[in-house]
Protein backbone atom coordinates (compact mmCIF):
# COMPACT_ATOMS: atom_id res chain seq x y z
CA UNK A 1 0.00 0.00 0.00
CA UNK A 2 2.97 2.54 0.67
CA UNK A 3 4.57 1.74 -2.46
CA UNK A 4 1.57 2.07 -4.01
CA UNK A 5 1.08 5.56 -2.29
CA UNK A 6 4.92 6.48 -3.45
CA UNK A 7 4.32 5.65 -7.37
CA UNK A 8 1.18 7.95 -7.37
CA UNK A 9 2.83 10.96 -5.86
CA UNK A 10 5.73 10.31 -7.98
CA UNK A 11 3.44 10.20 -11.13
CA UNK A 12 1.53 13.65 -9.81
CA UNK A 13 5.15 15.15 -9.56
CA UNK A 14 5.47 14.48 -13.36
CA UNK A 15 2.40 15.19 -14.84
CA UNK A 16 1.74 18.74 -15.61
CA UNK A 17 -1.66 18.42 -14.65
CA UNK A 18 -0.70 18.93 -11.08
CA UNK A 19 1.78 21.75 -11.60
CA UNK A 20 -0.21 25.12 -11.06
CA UNK A 21 1.39 26.87 -13.79
CA UNK A 22 -0.08 24.63 -16.26
CA UNK A 23 -3.07 26.67 -16.15
CA UNK A 24 -1.42 30.40 -16.22
CA UNK A 25 -2.88 32.11 -19.36
CA UNK A 26 -1.20 34.83 -21.56
CA UNK A 27 -4.72 37.01 -20.27
CA UNK A 28 -5.93 36.32 -17.19
CA UNK A 29 -8.68 39.23 -16.96
CA UNK A 30 -12.46 38.61 -16.90
CA UNK A 31 -13.51 35.62 -19.31
CA UNK A 32 -16.82 37.28 -19.04
CA UNK A 33 -15.55 40.69 -20.55
CA UNK A 34 -13.27 38.45 -23.37
CA UNK A 35 -16.43 36.40 -24.06
CA UNK A 36 -18.90 39.77 -24.35
CA UNK A 37 -18.26 40.03 -27.70
CA UNK A 38 -20.56 37.49 -29.70
CA UNK A 39 -18.26 35.41 -32.69
CA UNK A 40 -20.92 33.79 -34.91
CA UNK A 41 -17.92 32.27 -36.65
CA UNK A 42 -17.03 28.66 -37.40
CA UNK A 43 -14.05 27.72 -35.36
CA UNK A 44 -13.58 24.61 -37.83
CA UNK A 45 -13.58 24.20 -41.57
CA UNK A 46 -16.72 22.47 -43.01
CA UNK A 47 -15.48 18.82 -43.33
CA UNK A 48 -14.06 19.02 -39.69
CA UNK A 49 -17.62 19.98 -38.94
CA UNK A 50 -19.45 17.56 -40.75
CA UNK A 51 -16.72 15.09 -38.86
CA UNK A 52 -17.90 16.30 -35.20
CA UNK A 53 -21.58 15.95 -36.05
CA UNK A 54 -21.09 12.25 -36.78
CA UNK A 55 -19.13 11.48 -34.13
CA UNK A 56 -21.79 13.21 -31.90
CA UNK A 57 -24.35 11.09 -33.84
CA UNK A 58 -22.53 7.95 -33.62
CA UNK A 59 -22.34 8.27 -29.87
CA UNK A 60 -25.14 9.51 -28.41
CA UNK A 61 -27.51 6.34 -28.74
CA UNK A 62 -30.06 7.02 -25.72
CA UNK A 63 -33.72 7.64 -27.10
CA UNK A 64 -34.78 10.87 -26.36
CA UNK A 65 -31.74 12.10 -24.18
CA UNK A 66 -31.25 15.19 -22.05
CA UNK A 67 -28.06 16.87 -23.33
CA UNK A 68 -25.68 19.35 -21.92
CA UNK A 69 -23.79 21.53 -23.94
CA UNK A 70 -20.94 22.21 -21.76
CA UNK A 71 -19.11 25.97 -22.72
CA UNK A 72 -22.09 26.31 -25.44
CA UNK A 73 -21.75 28.96 -28.53
CA UNK A 74 -23.86 29.35 -31.31
CA UNK A 75 -24.17 26.16 -32.75
CA UNK A 76 -24.15 22.61 -30.89
CA UNK A 77 -23.24 20.36 -33.59
CA UNK A 78 -25.73 18.40 -32.88
CA UNK A 79 -27.40 15.89 -35.97
CA UNK A 80 -30.85 16.27 -36.96
CA UNK A 81 -31.38 12.52 -36.26
CA UNK A 82 -31.19 12.97 -32.46
CA UNK A 83 -34.29 13.74 -30.80
CA UNK A 84 -33.12 15.24 -27.26
CA UNK A 85 -35.77 15.93 -24.93
CA UNK A 86 -33.95 18.57 -23.52
CA UNK A 87 -30.70 20.37 -24.73
CA UNK A 88 -29.28 22.73 -22.14
CA UNK A 89 -26.13 25.08 -23.12
CA UNK A 90 -23.85 26.57 -20.69
CA UNK A 91 -21.54 29.23 -22.16
CA UNK A 92 -21.06 33.06 -21.51
CA UNK A 93 -22.25 35.10 -24.14
CA UNK A 94 -26.09 35.05 -24.29
CA UNK A 95 -25.80 36.38 -28.21
CA UNK A 96 -24.67 33.56 -28.76
CA UNK A 97 -26.56 30.85 -27.05
CA UNK A 98 -30.01 32.97 -28.01
CA UNK A 99 -29.40 31.74 -30.89
CA UNK A 100 -28.09 28.39 -30.78
CA UNK A 101 -31.95 26.88 -32.31
CA UNK A 102 -30.45 23.03 -30.48
CA UNK A 103 -31.45 24.26 -27.32
CA UNK A 104 -34.28 24.48 -24.76
CA UNK A 105 -32.84 26.69 -22.60
CA UNK A 106 -29.60 28.34 -21.44
CA UNK A 107 -27.54 29.18 -18.60
CA UNK A 108 -24.71 32.48 -18.35
CA UNK A 109 -21.87 30.76 -15.90
CA UNK A 110 -18.13 31.41 -16.20
CA UNK A 111 -16.96 28.09 -14.66
CA UNK A 112 -13.66 28.87 -14.65
CA UNK A 113 -14.54 31.39 -11.79
CA UNK A 114 -16.76 28.71 -10.34
CA UNK A 115 -16.43 24.89 -11.57
CA UNK A 116 -19.79 24.00 -9.82
CA UNK A 117 -22.74 22.81 -12.42
CA UNK A 118 -26.30 24.54 -11.53
CA UNK A 119 -27.91 21.05 -11.93
CA UNK A 120 -29.26 18.13 -9.70
CA UNK A 121 -26.97 15.01 -9.45
CA UNK A 122 -27.94 12.55 -12.36
CA UNK A 123 -29.88 14.69 -14.50
CA UNK A 124 -28.21 13.95 -18.02
CA UNK A 125 -27.48 11.53 -20.28
CA UNK A 126 -24.90 13.10 -22.32
CA UNK A 127 -22.44 16.07 -21.89
CA UNK A 128 -20.82 17.71 -24.32
CA UNK A 129 -17.64 19.85 -24.37
CA UNK A 130 -16.76 20.63 -28.63
CA UNK A 131 -13.28 22.66 -28.92
CA UNK A 132 -12.46 24.32 -26.02
CA UNK A 133 -11.53 21.97 -23.20
CA UNK A 134 -7.99 23.84 -23.69
CA UNK A 135 -9.82 27.21 -22.00
CA UNK A 136 -10.58 25.42 -18.42
CA UNK A 137 -8.43 26.51 -15.77
CA UNK A 138 -10.03 24.12 -13.32
CA UNK A 139 -10.84 21.17 -15.73
CA UNK A 140 -10.45 18.20 -12.80
CA UNK A 141 -12.80 20.31 -10.89
CA UNK A 142 -15.18 20.35 -13.88
CA UNK A 143 -14.94 16.60 -14.90
CA UNK A 144 -16.16 15.86 -11.21
CA UNK A 145 -19.00 18.03 -11.64
CA UNK A 146 -20.05 16.32 -15.17
CA UNK A 147 -19.49 12.87 -13.74
CA UNK A 148 -22.01 14.22 -11.09
CA UNK A 149 -24.75 15.45 -13.03
CA UNK A 150 -24.39 12.87 -15.69
CA UNK A 151 -26.84 9.64 -14.82
CA UNK A 152 -24.68 6.72 -14.46
CA UNK A 153 -23.59 5.17 -17.65
CA UNK A 154 -23.91 8.16 -19.25
CA UNK A 155 -21.52 9.38 -22.03
CA UNK A 156 -19.01 12.37 -21.72
CA UNK A 157 -18.05 13.79 -24.64
CA UNK A 158 -14.77 15.77 -25.21
CA UNK A 159 -13.60 16.92 -28.63
CA UNK A 160 -10.94 19.34 -30.22
CA UNK A 161 -8.77 20.24 -32.65
CA UNK A 162 -5.69 22.75 -33.27
CA UNK A 163 -7.07 25.75 -33.07
CA UNK A 164 -7.41 27.97 -30.21
CA UNK A 165 -7.45 31.95 -28.60
CA UNK A 166 -4.05 31.31 -27.47
CA UNK A 167 -4.53 34.39 -24.92
CA UNK A 168 -7.20 32.14 -23.02
CA UNK A 169 -5.54 28.63 -23.78
CA UNK A 170 -3.95 27.45 -20.38
CA UNK A 171 -0.17 26.97 -20.67
CA UNK A 172 -0.13 23.67 -20.42
CA UNK A 173 -2.57 22.92 -23.48
CA UNK A 174 -0.81 25.77 -25.65
CA UNK A 175 2.84 23.89 -25.06
CA UNK A 176 1.85 20.17 -25.36
CA UNK A 177 2.13 18.59 -28.74
CA UNK A 178 -1.26 17.14 -30.44
CA UNK A 179 -0.10 13.39 -29.05
CA UNK A 180 0.32 14.94 -25.53
CA UNK A 181 -3.29 16.71 -25.58
CA UNK A 182 -4.91 13.70 -25.90
CA UNK A 183 -3.23 12.16 -22.88
CA UNK A 184 -4.16 15.94 -20.53
CA UNK A 185 -7.95 14.88 -21.77
CA UNK A 186 -7.49 11.25 -20.72
CA UNK A 187 -5.77 12.53 -17.26
CA UNK A 188 -8.63 14.26 -16.56
CA UNK A 189 -10.87 12.04 -16.99
CA UNK A 190 -8.64 9.70 -15.00
CA UNK A 191 -8.31 12.32 -11.84
CA UNK A 192 -12.11 12.63 -11.59
CA UNK A 193 -12.33 9.11 -10.88
CA UNK A 194 -15.93 8.80 -12.01
CA UNK A 195 -15.71 7.70 -15.51
CA UNK A 196 -14.94 4.29 -17.08
CA UNK A 197 -12.20 3.76 -19.60
CA UNK A 198 -11.61 6.44 -22.04
CA UNK A 199 -11.74 5.97 -25.86
CA UNK A 200 -10.11 8.25 -28.24
CA UNK A 201 -10.93 8.40 -31.88
CA UNK A 202 -8.56 10.71 -34.44
CA UNK A 203 -9.63 12.10 -37.89
CA UNK A 204 -6.50 13.97 -39.49
CA UNK A 205 -5.07 14.09 -42.55
CA UNK A 206 -8.03 14.88 -44.85
CA UNK A 207 -8.32 16.84 -47.43
CA UNK A 208 -9.62 21.14 -46.58
CA UNK A 209 -12.75 21.69 -48.57
CA UNK A 210 -11.92 23.43 -51.72
CA UNK A 211 -13.72 26.73 -50.89
CA UNK A 212 -12.23 27.28 -47.66
CA UNK A 213 -10.84 30.65 -46.83
CA UNK A 214 -7.56 28.82 -45.75
CA UNK A 215 -7.50 26.33 -48.59
CA UNK A 216 -4.31 28.59 -49.84
CA UNK A 217 -2.62 28.33 -46.45
CA UNK A 218 -3.10 25.08 -45.66
CA UNK A 219 -4.17 21.98 -48.11
CA UNK A 220 -5.49 19.93 -44.67
CA UNK A 221 -8.78 19.74 -42.96
CA UNK A 222 -8.35 20.67 -39.42
CA UNK A 223 -7.77 17.61 -37.27
CA UNK A 224 -10.56 16.21 -34.87
CA UNK A 225 -9.59 14.71 -31.85
CA UNK A 226 -12.17 12.83 -29.77
CA UNK A 227 -12.22 11.94 -26.42
CA UNK A 228 -15.03 10.06 -24.63
CA UNK A 229 -16.05 8.14 -21.31
CA UNK A 230 -19.44 6.80 -19.68
CA UNK A 231 -19.72 7.32 -15.78
CA UNK A 232 -19.55 4.76 -14.23
CA UNK A 233 -22.43 2.89 -12.11
CA UNK A 234 -24.53 1.56 -15.11
CA UNK A 235 -26.27 -1.72 -14.11
CA UNK A 236 -25.88 -2.82 -17.68
CA UNK A 237 -23.50 -1.61 -20.12
CA UNK A 238 -24.28 -0.36 -23.41
CA UNK A 239 -22.15 -0.88 -26.17
CA UNK A 240 -21.59 2.35 -28.11
CA UNK A 241 -21.11 1.96 -31.99
CA UNK A 242 -17.19 2.29 -33.24
CA UNK A 243 -16.98 5.89 -34.78
CA UNK A 244 -16.74 5.49 -39.05
CA UNK A 245 -15.91 7.83 -41.13
CA UNK A 246 -16.43 6.91 -44.82
CA UNK A 247 -13.43 7.92 -46.86
CA UNK A 248 -12.46 7.96 -50.74
CA UNK A 249 -13.73 4.94 -52.35
CA UNK A 250 -10.87 2.31 -52.82
CA UNK A 251 -10.31 1.21 -56.31
CA UNK A 252 -7.80 -1.84 -57.20
CA UNK A 253 -4.87 -1.25 -60.14
CA UNK A 254 -2.40 -3.79 -61.08
CA UNK A 255 1.62 -2.73 -61.14
CA UNK A 256 2.30 -2.67 -64.72
CA UNK A 257 5.44 -1.98 -66.70
CA UNK A 258 5.85 -0.11 -70.31
CA UNK A 259 8.21 -2.31 -71.64
CA UNK A 260 11.17 -4.44 -70.95
CA UNK A 261 13.36 -1.59 -70.72
CA UNK A 262 11.37 1.16 -69.70
CA UNK A 263 10.74 2.65 -66.01
CA UNK A 264 8.01 0.81 -64.05
CA UNK A 265 4.40 2.88 -63.75
CA UNK A 266 3.29 1.76 -60.79
CA UNK A 267 -0.32 2.88 -59.38
CA UNK A 268 -1.94 2.83 -55.71
CA UNK A 269 -3.73 0.11 -55.02
CA UNK A 270 -5.77 2.18 -52.95
CA UNK A 271 -6.70 5.72 -54.35
CA UNK A 272 -5.41 4.62 -58.08
CA UNK A 273 -2.68 7.99 -58.48
CA UNK A 274 0.69 6.68 -59.64
CA UNK A 275 3.42 5.70 -57.13
CA UNK A 276 7.25 8.13 -57.35
CA UNK A 277 10.47 6.17 -57.43
CA UNK A 278 12.15 6.51 -53.78
CA UNK A 279 15.44 5.95 -52.90
CA UNK A 280 16.10 3.68 -50.12
CA UNK A 281 18.36 5.78 -47.77
CA UNK A 282 21.52 4.13 -46.57
CA UNK A 283 20.88 4.03 -43.05
CA UNK A 284 22.44 1.07 -40.68
CA UNK A 285 20.25 1.88 -38.36
CA UNK A 286 17.11 1.70 -39.81
CA UNK A 287 15.24 -0.82 -42.06
CA UNK A 288 17.36 -1.40 -44.93
CA UNK A 289 16.20 -3.26 -47.96
CA UNK A 290 18.47 -5.04 -50.65
CA UNK A 291 17.03 -3.02 -53.23
CA UNK A 292 18.33 0.69 -54.10
CA UNK A 293 14.41 1.68 -55.07
CA UNK A 294 10.99 1.52 -53.79
CA UNK A 295 7.34 3.27 -55.07
CA UNK A 296 5.64 4.65 -52.83
CA UNK A 297 2.47 6.55 -53.05
CA UNK A 298 2.73 10.62 -52.30
CA UNK A 299 -0.89 10.95 -52.47
CA UNK A 300 -1.69 13.11 -49.41
CA UNK A 301 -5.92 12.48 -49.75
CA UNK A 302 -5.33 8.54 -50.16
CA UNK A 303 -7.45 6.93 -48.32
CA UNK A 304 -5.08 4.54 -47.27
CA UNK A 305 -2.95 7.41 -45.55
CA UNK A 306 -5.80 9.27 -44.34
CA UNK A 307 -7.19 6.40 -42.15
CA UNK A 308 -3.78 5.51 -40.75
CA UNK A 309 -3.91 8.37 -38.71
CA UNK A 310 -6.62 6.76 -36.58
CA UNK A 311 -5.57 3.15 -36.71
CA UNK A 312 -1.79 3.94 -35.88
CA UNK A 313 -2.69 5.79 -32.59
CA UNK A 314 -4.90 2.98 -31.56
CA UNK A 315 -1.78 0.79 -31.74
CA UNK A 316 0.94 2.63 -30.75
CA UNK A 317 -0.10 5.72 -29.40
CA UNK A 318 1.65 8.19 -31.31
CA UNK A 319 0.02 10.46 -34.23
CA UNK A 320 2.03 9.02 -37.35
CA UNK A 321 0.30 7.02 -40.33
CA UNK A 322 1.58 4.83 -43.23
CA UNK A 323 1.94 5.22 -47.02
CA UNK A 324 1.60 2.52 -49.32
CA UNK A 325 4.77 0.76 -51.04
CA UNK A 326 5.61 -1.04 -53.49
CA UNK A 327 8.81 -3.42 -53.62
CA UNK A 328 9.83 -4.16 -57.34
CA UNK A 329 11.71 -6.82 -56.20
CA UNK A 330 9.51 -9.15 -55.01
CA UNK A 331 6.59 -7.01 -56.77
CA UNK A 332 4.73 -6.40 -53.33
CA UNK A 333 2.77 -3.99 -51.84
CA UNK A 334 3.35 -3.00 -48.13
CA UNK A 335 2.97 -0.21 -45.14
CA UNK A 336 5.86 2.16 -44.60
CA UNK A 337 5.50 3.90 -41.35
CA UNK A 338 5.57 7.89 -41.43
CA UNK A 339 5.05 10.63 -38.69
CA UNK A 340 4.20 13.28 -41.05
CA UNK A 341 3.04 14.22 -44.81
CA UNK A 342 5.97 15.58 -45.16
CA UNK A 343 8.32 12.32 -44.03
CA UNK A 344 10.10 10.37 -46.70
CA UNK A 345 9.44 13.02 -49.80
CA UNK A 346 12.77 14.12 -49.50
CA UNK A 347 13.98 10.72 -51.11
CA UNK A 348 11.60 11.14 -54.71
CA UNK A 349 13.68 10.48 -57.70
CA UNK A 350 12.74 12.20 -60.71
CA UNK A 351 12.22 9.48 -63.50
Amino acid sequence: MKEAKLSQNRSQRLSPIYDPRSYERLDEGDDSLFYSTERFVEHLDSLALNTVEMIIGTLVIEPEPKILDLMAGWDSHIPAHIKPSEVVGLGLNEKELRSNKALSSYVIKDINRDPELPFGEGYFDVVLNTVSVDYLTKPIEVFKEVGRVLKPGGLFLVIFSNRMFPQKAIRMWREATEDERIIIVEEFFKEARLFGETKVFISKGRPRPSDDKYIDMCKFSDPVYAIYAEKLGAPLRRERPEIVIPYLTETRYEAQKTDKQGPLHITCPHCGMPMKKWQVPDNPFCQTWDNDFMYICFNDFCPYFVRGWELMYKQTFQTMSYRCMFNPKNRRFSPIPVPSPNALKEGIVEE
